[in-house]
C-alpha cells in the first residue's frame, strides 16, 4: 500500500483516501482533535499524527474484514483524546500510571465533542487490553488494539509509518 498524505489543516496531514477522510472530515476539522498536535505520544511522533496512523490502518483492515471501518476509524482517531503530555504529566495522589487511566479521560472527552456509537465508545475504553483488565466487546476494538501497539512500537523505534 503506497501512503500519499495531503495537508487538510494547518500541520494536520492525513492519507489522500477521499473515503476515508469523508468518514472522519468532522473530527480531523474539530479543535479539540487538532490540539493533539501538542502533545508528543511516542518519540517524536505526536498523539495527532499517532491517532491517524492507527485510524487509517483500522480503517483499512476492517474494511478487508467487512468490519464496520467507518465507526472502527472514526474511534481510533478519538482513543487518545486524553490531551496532556504524559511523559510529564503528575497524576493527582492516589491515581494510577497513565496507562491505565488515559482511556477513560480520553472517552469523556470524546463524549463532550462527538456523539459516540456504542463502538466507537468500546473502542476508546478499551484500546489498552490487555494492560487494562476488560477485553474489548467487538472485533473492531480488537483490530485498534493491534494497529495502536503496531503504531507504538514503530514510533518508539523512530520508525513512524507516515
Amino acid at each position: 500500500m503506497e501512503l500519499v498524505l495531503k495537508r487538510v489543516v494547518d500541520e494536520v496531514f492525513v492519507p489522500d483516501d477521499a473515503e476515508y477522510v469523508a468518514a472522519v472530515e468532522d473530527i480531523l476539522y474539530n479543535e479539540t482533535f487538532q490540539s493533539m498536535k501538542e502533545f508528543p505520544q511516542h518519540g517524536s511522533t505526536s498523539c495527532l499524527a499517532h491517532s491517524i496512523a492507527v485510524s487509517y490502518l483500522t480503517w483499512h483492515t476492517c474494511k478487508k474484514l467487512g468490519l464496520r471501518a467507518v465507526e472502527a476509524a472514526r474511534g481510533a482517531l478519538l482513543h487518545d483524546l486524553f490531551l496532556y503530555d504524559w511523559h510529564t504529566h503528575k497524576p493527582e495522589k492516589g491515581d494510577a500510571m497513565h496507562g491505565f487511566t488515559h482511556p477513560k479521560t480520553a472517552l469523556e472527552n470524546a463524549k463532550k465533542e462527538f456523539d459516540l456509537t456504542e463502538l466507537e465508545q468500546d473502542i476508546i475504553l478499551k484500546h489498552m487490553w490487555p494492560l487494562t483488565p476488560v477485553p474489548p466487546s467487538h472485533k473492531e476494538s480488537y483490530v485498534v488494539c493491534y494497529h495502536d501497539k503496531i503504531c507504538s512500537l514503530r514510533e518508539t523505534m523512530r520508525r513512524p509509518l507516515f
